[in-house]
């Protein structure tokens, strides 16, 4: 792994690691995420942990497909197909802009989300980077990479590019694969410690439909680049000023993923992005949101 890197980092940005750790993750593991700027918790939720995110999944793909028939664009919803297949086959013989149609991610507020983003596995690991006042940020998304649709490919990025002026730092992503993720159907790869890097020069890049936000520095990027594969279940961590990537899916399935993020309850709560909720206090447990309060809108739970 290189660390030799040509931009400027900020050496005295906070870290807002707890005096004491109350979480979940090791000595070890909190010591290699501030080292590197991303931490992989192999195996962090079970199968049966991701069951309320593949209930979301699906039910957002049986709507597509209530659409895609209505408009006369397919004759078979493909009710019966594997999770990992029925959105590719619902989009053979389609374009990719018809599937761009439904978007390049998926914000839905539906329960499954919800309960995802609150299980105690992921929670307890942020709890050790930062806290035990811990905020869910609005900004999830539901990702379906699909081969042969660009915007499957998330060019070089730093988060924090889609969210400049929000005064909050650090806002760590936990992005997770619904199944595994590989080489051949896109996982992610990231620019190792670049997690105090100052918000790079980017533009809106041109070729995938979407407008993503790439960094200047590309092929720099390209040169430092660190492939992550990963099961199913498992958690990459990074802040927000991480260099990351993905690659195109080349399989014949869907590559699924949610990224989820967290932040200090003292940070900036994005509104501008929609609403994010609390989900762990330890000061005030009383005001952690519960699923009704999110399916709401509201950020806490009021007696």
């Amino acid at each position: 792994m290189s660390t030799a890197s040509p931009i400027e980092t900020i050496e005295d940005l906070p870290t807002f690691r707890p005096a004491i750790n109350t979480g979940s993750l090791t000595a070890d593991q909190i010591a290699e995420y501030e080292r590197e700027g991303f931490l992989v918790v192999h195996n962090m939720l079970s199968y049966d942990d991701l069951a309320p995110a593949r209930e979301a999944l699906n039910w957002k793909v049986s709507q597509i497909a209530d659409e895609l028939a209505a408009a006369g664009m397919i004759k078979d919803k493909r009710e019966g197909d594997p999770f990992e297949t029925r959105l590719v086959n619902l989009f053979k013989g389609l374009t990719e802009a018809d599937f761009l149609k439904f978007g390049r991610g998926w914000r839905d507020r539906h329960p499954g989300y919800f309960h995802l983003m609150a299980n105690p596995k992921i929670v307890n690991a942020i709890e050790s980077l930062i806290g035990g006042e811990i905020f869910a940020n609005p900004v999830y998304n539901a990702r379906p990479k699909v081969a042969g649709v660009a915007a499957g490919a998330v060019p070089w990025h730093q988060d924090k590019s889609y969210w400049p002026d929000a005064n909050s730092n650090p806002v760590i992503t936990v992005w997770m694969p619904i199944v595994e993720a590989n080489a051949l159907n896109g996982c992610l790869h990231v620019w190792p410690r670049t997690h105090k890097t100052k918000v790079l020069t980017y533009h809106r890049e041109n070729y995938t439909g979407t407008q993503y936000t790439e960094i200047d520095l590309k092929d720099e990027a390209d040169r430092h680049a660190v492939a992550i594969p990963v099961k199913a279940g498992s958690g990459i961590l990074f802040n927000d000023r991480c260099i990351h990537s993905s690659t195109p899916n080349r399989s014949n399935q869907v590559r699924w993923s949610i990224d989820l993020r967290y932040q200090p309850t003292d940070q900036d709560p994005m509104k501008q992005h929609g609403a994010g909720f609390l989900v762990r206090s330890r000061k005030h447990p009383e005001r952690v949101a519960n699923v009704e309060d999110w399916l709401a809108g509201r950020p806490e739970h009021l007696a």
